[in-house]
């Protein structure tokens, strides 16, 4: 989840004036005489020194396990690097309460973009997967397509699947570079599955402009009425406020409406689409969760921060530990009076803001997870740049800088919330909110309407996954299959 957006500012450590923390450390001191390799930033050329002890002094104020960082670690290293060997980083056996979501990025501006759904794309996400199983053969599934892109325009559909690009047959070696190399266009050889795991033999090649996209995150919204049921289907993709970042409400008002026309309708019962979702602004997890909680207001906890010790005890000096404490607000869209229970879908994607929605609504109503278990993320990081002007360090960094607990003070989620019915989605992918043919989402209105077999699992298709643009987005990044090569 991402707390907040903070720059690079000379100042002291404070109490902030809100749920957030505002502060920041000394400015990064420059070492005329550096050796070390040159970082380029912003019309200037900074040594990796500079840049380092930059990230060592932004870490020791804010980071999460700031009491774990290395005295006196070793400044004759590339940032990205040196980023890595501080980090507390997570280890089943020797660190399971370890880091596995802190991250640097050489350009700022991309990380900032990557925060608003804003990135280079031809509007199709899809997953990797190797095919046939035991192979070193790739393919790319078509999870979702943006509407109005090149994809949309060229007639791509959730559930197409492509086997190369660029006119060469996707492996495990060559898919990062096909992929995702720099350029305009790319051409990608669609084809069919058929019963048996291979491809047919007439493949078609689609060539797609890659451009600047806003991904909206409100992707789609229906109500069933199945007797005297009323279900609101809510397809949610990325906890995103607005294109122009988290002081632009244009999504945030969308989800609004969306809750308003639910509640219009009188649905009785609710069904959250997360199963795409990395997570996100929690300004915009705040603005979902108080459409949704039963009996909640603004006097009512959503969530509350725990951060290092040495911020905590001044919060605790101040006596302003409620500062940290994140409160509902008060929707006129409300739908929670009509409802007992919301049921969320997963993948083992939903991370972050999606579980913080999840942990947050369980005090005040029944959730009901189907899907597959959720990553398992339960803290929060910020966004640190260089505010100075002109900028001299080009690199940003989104460190993990707290913990969140909900108002019972849960906070259990690190191995990800497991499923109350475990159902995974297919080789082949339906239509998102075909009700008859969708795994998921038939399953979770089995159970709502009670018919024979809502309880019964699917089983998980046998393949192996190596990574999805999914990862590209904020948060992600981390769930590559071991030694592949990660996505640019």
């Amino acid at each position: 989840m991402l707390l907040q957006q903070i720059r690079w500012r000379p100042a002291v450590l404070s109490v902030a004036l809100g749920a957030s923390l505002l502060t920041a450390c000394r400015d990064p001191e420059v070492d005329p005489n550096a050796t070390n390799g040159p970082a380029t930033g912003t019309g200037t050329t900074v040594s990796n020194t500079e840049i380092n002890n930059w990230i060592l002094d932004s870490m020791r104020v804010y980071y999460y396990w700031n009491d774990k960082l290395p005295a006196n670690p070793s400044l004759a290293q590339t940032p990205d690097n040196f980023f890595e060997s501080i980090i507390y980083s997570w280890d089943r056996t020797l660190r399971p309460d370890g880091d596995r979501f802190s991250w640097i990025q050489e350009n700022v501006d991309d990380l900032k973009s990557s925060l608003q759904g804003i990135e280079k794309s031809t509007g199709m996400q899809f997953q990797l997967n190797r095919w046939p199983t035991g192979s070193t053969n790739v393919i790319g599934r078509v999870l979702y397509v943006l509407p109005n892109s090149p994809a949309a325009r060229a007639g791509i559909r959730r559930g197409d699947i492509f086997n190369g690009a660029g006119g060469q047959t996707l492996t495990t070696s060559n898919y990062s570079e096909l992929l995702f190399s720099d350029g305009t266009n790319r051409a990608y050889t669609f084809v069919t599955i058929n019963g048996t795991a291979q491809t047919t033999s007439n493949p078609q090649v689609k060539t797609l402009d890659l451009v600047q996209l806003a991904e909206n995150p409100v992707f789609k919204d229906s109500i069933y009425t199945i007797g005297v049921k009323k279900i609101g289907y809510f397809v949610y993709n990325q906890f995103i406020n607005g294109p122009a970042g988290f002081n632009d409400a244009t999504y945030d008002n969308q989800v609004d409406a969306v809750f308003a026309r639910f509640k219009a309708q009188g649905i009785n019962e609710l069904i959250l689409d997360f199963r795409y979702n990395p997570g996100g602004s929690t300004t915009a997890a705040r603005n979902l969760a108080s459409l949704v909680g039963k009996g909640v207001s603004s006097n009512e906890i959503f969530y509350r921060q725990e951060l290092n010790k040495d911020i905590m005890a001044e919060y605790q000096r101040a006596n302003a530990l409620s500062r940290l404490e994140v409160k509902f607000t008060n929707k006129s869209q409300n739908v929670g009076a009509n409802l007992n229970r919301v049921f969320v879908l997963t993948s083992d994607r939903t991370a972050s803001a999606s579980e913080l929605i999840i942990n947050g609504l369980k005090p005040f109503m029944t959730v009901q997870v189907v899907g597959d278990t959720t990553y398992g993320k339960n803290v929060g990081s910020i966004t640190i740049e260089d505010e100075r002007k002109p900028r001299r360090i080009n690199w940003g960094m989104q460190p993990i800088i707290a913990k969140s607990f909900n108002k019972l003070n849960q906070s259990d989620y690190t191995g990800g919330f497991v499923p109350d019915q475990t159902v995974f989605e297919p080789l082949i992918l339906a239509p998102l909110g075909d009700i008859a043919n969708e795994p998921l989402l038939r399953a979770t209105v089995a159970r709502i309407t009670g018919a024979a077999g809502a309880r019964i699992a699917s089983e998980r298709q046998t393949m192996f996954t190596i990574g999805s643009t999914l990862d590209r987005k904020a948060g992600g990044g981390n769930m590559f299959e071991p030694g592949m090569p990660k996505l640019k």
